[in-house]
């Protein structure tokens, strides 16, 4: 299943950045049908459905606690801080807003996200997560990733609780991350428990319309569940890749997509506040194809120049510290 998986998890990764990037740079429909703000919803919680899953699949083989963070910080950093440099430069922000940033909590109250750092607040979420995990993993080894189910739980109930379908802050958006936790532990621990014979039979399409509608605001109290659709429907691909929408995933532009996500992620509100994002509606969408053009090249050279250089030197880093 290995090929077959990865494969269909580039697909949900390229889908996930095509939403995020049409819910931020495109109109998608009417403003009063706010489907902007569905898709963006529905994006990430895709993309942290597989940052979870991938995450506690890598900590399933039990590697060194440093293993795992060199490369995850060798990953993410290099191009995060190089943005921030760039962004809060140009916002004139303060020495208590540059620390937030570079020290990942700008997200959590007081917030210090400002606006070409609005969408930072993922990587603050996920860096936290990663801190947390693999202090978890550290202290207690690989049996304390069974308490991610709990801590996913306890996370929804505090949404339930203060009445939270959607926020940037990370107490009230953990639990999308756990989920996708959740669903590693399904697909790699214990399968004598059968669940993959239950994720199998899950039917893909009612779950892809549930979780499009627990991603709008109308969805009402299925936004609390929005979580835990999203890492079934993912799942449900995972184990049955010759499903119609495994089958649909497994493009080759979404393969490319999701290997220069981080990039198209990361750069695209720095261009949106350039000459590029700017003039009246009209004007503005007239140049979005040229932004396009733009950001698509932006990101590829970042991805294969500059961020490939130092996932490599993370890898190496890695290696010589399992060796010291």
């Amino acid at each position: 299943m290995n090929g077959p998986r990865l494969e269909v998890l580039d697909g949900w990764r390229g889908v996930s950045i095509l939403c995020v990037l049409a819910a931020h740079l495109l109109p998608v429909g009417p403003k009063i049908l706010q489907l902007n703000a569905m898709f963006g919803l529905l994006g990430m919680s895709l993309f942290f459905t597989l940052s979870g899953f991938l995450i506690t699949s890598f900590l399933l083989k039990e590697p060194p606690v440093s293993d795992f963070l060199v490369r995850r910080f060798f990953r993410i950093l290099p191009l995060a801080w190089l943005y921030l440099i760039v962004a809060l430069t140009l916002a004139g922000a303060s020495a208590d807003t540059w620390l937030a940033h570079f020290f990942f909590y700008a997200n959590l109250p007081p917030v210090h996200l400002v606006p070409l750092t609005e969408h930072i607040w993922s990587l603050c979420l996920e860096m936290q997560f990663y801190i947390g995990i693999a202090l978890m993993f550290a202290l207690f080894g690989v049996r304390s990733l069974l308490l991610l189910p709990v801590l996913a739980l306890l996370f929804t109930a505090l949404r339930v609780t203060d009445g939270v379908y959607a926020s940037s802050i990370s107490y009230y958006r953990m639990d999308e991350i756990l989920a996708g936790c959740c669903l590693a532990l399904m697909v790699h621990y214990r399968s004598e428990l059968r669940l993959l014979d239950w994720l199998k039979k899950m039917p893909q399409w009612p779950l892809a319309i549930l979780l499009l509608v627990s991603c709008h605001e109308q969805g009402a109290a299925l936004n609390y569940l929005r979580p835990y659709l999203a890492a079934l429907l993912v799942g449900s691909t995972i184990v049955n890749p010759a499903s119609s929408i495994a089958t649909l995933l497994n493009r080759r532009v979404l393969v490319y997509l999701a290997t220069i996500s981080y990039a198209l992620y990361v750069i695209h509100p720095l261009l949106v506040h350039t000459w590029l994002g700017s003039g009246d509606v009209i004007i503005k969408y007239l140049k979005r194809p040229l932004l396009f053009v733009v950001l698509f090249i932006l990101a590829h050279i970042s991805t294969f120049y500059f961020e490939h250089w130092w996932i490599a030197s993370g890898k190496m880093v890695a290696r010589k510290l399992k060796t010291a």
